[in-house]
Protein backbone atom coordinates (compact mmCIF):
# COMPACT_ATOMS: atom_id res chain seq x y z
CA UNK A 1 0.00 0.00 0.00
CA UNK A 2 1.29 3.46 -0.91
CA UNK A 3 1.88 5.86 1.99
CA UNK A 4 1.64 9.63 1.68
CA UNK A 5 4.35 11.66 3.38
CA UNK A 6 3.43 15.29 3.97
CA UNK A 7 6.43 17.62 4.16
CA UNK A 8 6.11 21.14 5.61
CA UNK A 9 9.12 23.25 4.67
CA UNK A 10 10.18 26.89 4.57
CA UNK A 11 9.33 28.32 1.16
CA UNK A 12 12.98 28.92 0.24
CA UNK A 13 14.08 25.36 1.10
CA UNK A 14 15.44 23.64 -2.02
CA UNK A 15 17.10 20.60 -0.41
CA UNK A 16 14.66 18.74 1.85
CA UNK A 17 12.30 17.58 -0.91
CA UNK A 18 15.23 16.33 -2.98
CA UNK A 19 16.66 14.35 -0.06
CA UNK A 20 13.27 12.83 0.68
CA UNK A 21 12.10 11.85 -2.79
CA UNK A 22 15.48 10.32 -3.61
CA UNK A 23 15.44 8.15 -0.49
CA UNK A 24 11.84 7.29 0.31
CA UNK A 25 10.79 3.77 -0.70
CA UNK A 26 8.81 3.26 -3.89
CA UNK A 27 5.74 2.60 -1.73
CA UNK A 28 5.74 6.21 -0.45
CA UNK A 29 4.77 9.45 -2.16
CA UNK A 30 5.87 12.94 -1.13
CA UNK A 31 3.56 15.97 -0.87
CA UNK A 32 4.81 19.40 0.18
CA UNK A 33 3.38 22.54 1.75
CA UNK A 34 5.48 25.67 2.17
CA UNK A 35 5.82 28.37 4.86
CA UNK A 36 7.09 31.72 3.62
CA UNK A 37 10.68 32.36 4.71
CA UNK A 38 13.69 34.04 3.08
CA UNK A 39 16.07 34.93 5.92
CA UNK A 40 17.08 32.37 8.51
CA UNK A 41 16.94 34.40 11.73
CA UNK A 42 15.00 33.96 14.98
CA UNK A 43 12.75 36.89 14.10
CA UNK A 44 11.91 35.63 10.61
CA UNK A 45 11.30 32.09 11.87
CA UNK A 46 8.97 33.36 14.59
CA UNK A 47 6.93 35.12 11.90
CA UNK A 48 6.97 31.95 9.83
CA UNK A 49 5.59 29.92 12.74
CA UNK A 50 2.92 32.41 13.74
CA UNK A 51 1.72 33.66 10.35
CA UNK A 52 2.57 31.09 7.68
CA UNK A 53 2.65 27.67 9.35
CA UNK A 54 -1.15 27.59 9.95
CA UNK A 55 -1.80 27.91 6.21
CA UNK A 56 0.73 25.19 5.39
CA UNK A 57 -0.88 22.82 7.90
CA UNK A 58 -4.32 23.49 6.42
CA UNK A 59 -2.95 22.82 2.93
CA UNK A 60 -1.12 19.58 3.79
CA UNK A 61 -4.22 18.26 5.58
CA UNK A 62 -6.05 18.15 2.24
CA UNK A 63 -3.63 15.50 0.94
CA UNK A 64 -4.77 13.15 3.75
CA UNK A 65 -1.20 12.24 4.68
CA UNK A 66 -0.20 9.10 6.53
CA UNK A 67 2.66 10.94 8.24
CA UNK A 68 3.68 14.61 8.34
CA UNK A 69 7.16 16.09 8.76
CA UNK A 70 7.72 19.56 10.18
CA UNK A 71 10.98 20.15 8.33
CA UNK A 72 12.73 23.12 9.90
CA UNK A 73 15.28 22.17 12.55
CA UNK A 74 15.98 25.63 13.91
CA UNK A 75 12.31 26.65 14.03
CA UNK A 76 11.58 23.44 15.94
CA UNK A 77 14.20 24.43 18.51
CA UNK A 78 13.29 28.12 18.49
CA UNK A 79 10.97 28.22 21.52
CA UNK A 80 12.24 25.21 23.46
CA UNK A 81 11.45 21.51 23.47
CA UNK A 82 8.13 21.79 25.31
CA UNK A 83 6.84 24.32 22.78
CA UNK A 84 8.07 22.09 19.97
CA UNK A 85 6.19 19.13 21.44
CA UNK A 86 3.00 21.20 21.67
CA UNK A 87 3.46 22.41 18.08
CA UNK A 88 3.82 18.87 16.77
CA UNK A 89 0.77 17.72 18.73
CA UNK A 90 -1.20 20.57 17.18
CA UNK A 91 -0.10 19.68 13.64
CA UNK A 92 -0.96 16.04 14.24
CA UNK A 93 -4.37 16.96 15.62
CA UNK A 94 -5.17 19.18 12.63
CA UNK A 95 -3.93 16.76 9.96
CA UNK A 96 -5.05 13.52 11.58
CA UNK A 97 -1.58 12.06 10.98
CA UNK A 98 1.40 11.28 13.22
CA UNK A 99 3.86 14.14 12.88
CA UNK A 100 7.65 14.12 12.97
CA UNK A 101 9.60 17.15 14.13
CA UNK A 102 13.06 17.21 12.61
CA UNK A 103 14.54 18.68 15.79
CA UNK A 104 13.04 15.87 17.88
CA UNK A 105 14.07 13.26 15.28
CA UNK A 106 17.65 14.50 15.55
CA UNK A 107 17.66 14.12 19.32
CA UNK A 108 16.22 10.59 18.97
CA UNK A 109 18.87 9.69 16.38
CA UNK A 110 21.62 10.92 18.69
CA UNK A 111 20.18 8.95 21.61
CA UNK A 112 19.96 5.77 19.49
CA UNK A 113 23.68 6.06 18.79
CA UNK A 114 24.42 6.35 22.53
CA UNK A 115 26.39 9.56 22.09
CA UNK A 116 26.71 12.05 24.93
CA UNK A 117 29.39 14.57 23.89
CA UNK A 118 28.18 16.22 20.69
CA UNK A 119 29.81 18.51 18.17
CA UNK A 120 27.54 20.60 15.96
CA UNK A 121 28.01 22.46 12.70
CA UNK A 122 25.35 24.58 11.04
CA UNK A 123 24.95 27.20 8.32
CA UNK A 124 23.31 29.49 10.89
CA UNK A 125 24.07 32.71 12.72
CA UNK A 126 24.98 32.59 16.41
CA UNK A 127 21.48 33.49 17.66
CA UNK A 128 20.06 30.32 16.05
CA UNK A 129 23.03 28.19 17.10
CA UNK A 130 22.19 29.14 20.68
CA UNK A 131 18.68 27.70 20.20
CA UNK A 132 20.08 24.46 18.78
CA UNK A 133 22.50 24.12 21.69
CA UNK A 134 19.72 24.73 24.23
CA UNK A 135 17.48 22.11 22.61
CA UNK A 136 20.20 19.46 22.76
CA UNK A 137 21.29 20.34 26.28
CA UNK A 138 17.68 20.24 27.47
CA UNK A 139 17.77 16.53 26.58
CA UNK A 140 20.87 16.06 28.73
CA UNK A 141 23.44 16.04 25.93
CA UNK A 142 26.79 17.77 26.27
CA UNK A 143 27.47 20.12 23.37
CA UNK A 144 31.25 20.32 23.17
CA UNK A 145 31.13 23.11 20.59
CA UNK A 146 28.84 24.50 17.90
CA UNK A 147 30.07 26.32 14.81
CA UNK A 148 28.03 28.11 12.16
CA UNK A 149 28.75 29.55 8.73
CA UNK A 150 26.83 32.77 9.55
CA UNK A 151 24.61 32.54 6.47
CA UNK A 152 21.26 34.33 6.68
CA UNK A 153 19.87 34.01 3.14
CA UNK A 154 18.22 30.59 2.88
CA UNK A 155 18.89 30.37 -0.85
CA UNK A 156 22.60 30.70 -0.06
CA UNK A 157 22.33 27.93 2.51
CA UNK A 158 20.79 25.59 -0.06
CA UNK A 159 23.59 26.43 -2.52
CA UNK A 160 26.43 25.32 -0.21
CA UNK A 161 28.15 22.35 -1.87
CA UNK A 162 28.65 19.12 0.12
CA UNK A 163 32.43 19.45 -0.29
CA UNK A 164 32.33 22.76 1.59
CA UNK A 165 30.33 21.15 4.40
CA UNK A 166 32.90 18.37 4.64
CA UNK A 167 35.78 20.85 4.84
CA UNK A 168 33.97 22.93 7.44
CA UNK A 169 33.32 19.87 9.62
CA UNK A 170 36.96 18.81 9.48
CA UNK A 171 38.21 22.34 10.10
CA UNK A 172 35.99 22.65 13.18
CA UNK A 173 36.53 19.22 14.75
CA UNK A 174 39.46 16.85 15.03
CA UNK A 175 39.03 13.10 14.81
CA UNK A 176 37.55 11.62 18.00
CA UNK A 177 37.15 15.05 19.65
CA UNK A 178 33.45 14.23 20.10
CA UNK A 179 31.27 11.11 20.26
CA UNK A 180 29.11 12.28 17.38
CA UNK A 181 28.76 15.19 14.97
CA UNK A 182 25.38 16.74 14.25
CA UNK A 183 25.02 18.73 11.02
CA UNK A 184 21.92 20.91 11.34
CA UNK A 185 19.49 22.33 8.76
CA UNK A 186 17.03 20.73 6.35
CA UNK A 187 18.20 23.12 3.60
CA UNK A 188 21.84 22.03 3.92
CA UNK A 189 23.19 19.33 1.59
CA UNK A 190 24.50 17.44 4.59
CA UNK A 191 23.03 14.04 3.68
CA UNK A 192 25.49 13.94 0.77
CA UNK A 193 28.34 14.92 3.10
CA UNK A 194 27.46 12.55 5.94
CA UNK A 195 29.44 9.44 5.00
CA UNK A 196 32.63 11.29 3.96
CA UNK A 197 32.60 13.19 7.26
CA UNK A 198 32.15 9.93 9.18
CA UNK A 199 35.16 8.45 7.38
CA UNK A 200 37.36 11.50 7.97
CA UNK A 201 36.44 12.11 11.63
CA UNK A 202 35.81 8.51 12.65
CA UNK A 203 32.57 9.29 14.50
CA UNK A 204 28.86 8.87 13.66
CA UNK A 205 27.27 11.81 11.87
CA UNK A 206 23.60 12.75 12.22
CA UNK A 207 22.06 15.26 9.82
CA UNK A 208 18.64 16.90 9.97
CA UNK A 209 17.20 15.23 6.88
CA UNK A 210 18.78 11.83 7.53
CA UNK A 211 17.33 11.77 11.05
CA UNK A 212 13.92 12.83 9.74
CA UNK A 213 14.02 10.09 7.10
CA UNK A 214 14.85 7.51 9.79
CA UNK A 215 11.84 8.69 11.79
CA UNK A 216 9.52 8.68 8.77
CA UNK A 217 10.57 5.20 7.72
CA UNK A 218 9.88 3.99 11.26
CA UNK A 219 6.43 5.58 11.19
CA UNK A 220 5.48 4.21 7.78
CA UNK A 221 6.70 0.74 8.74
CA UNK A 222 4.49 0.86 11.82
CA UNK A 223 1.51 1.74 9.61
CA UNK A 224 2.13 -1.20 7.25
Amino acid sequence: MSRRVGLIVPSSNTVAEVDFYRRLPATATLHTARMYLEDVTPEAEATMLDEHLPHAVADIRTTRPDVVVFACTSAGALRGNAAEEALIASISGQTGAPTVSVAAAVRAAIESRRARRIGVITPYVTSLNDKIRASLEEDGLEVAAIYGMDIVDNQEIGAVEPERIIRFACDCFEASAVDLLFVSCTNFRAVEAREPIEELLGVPVVTSNHAALEAVLGRTAALA
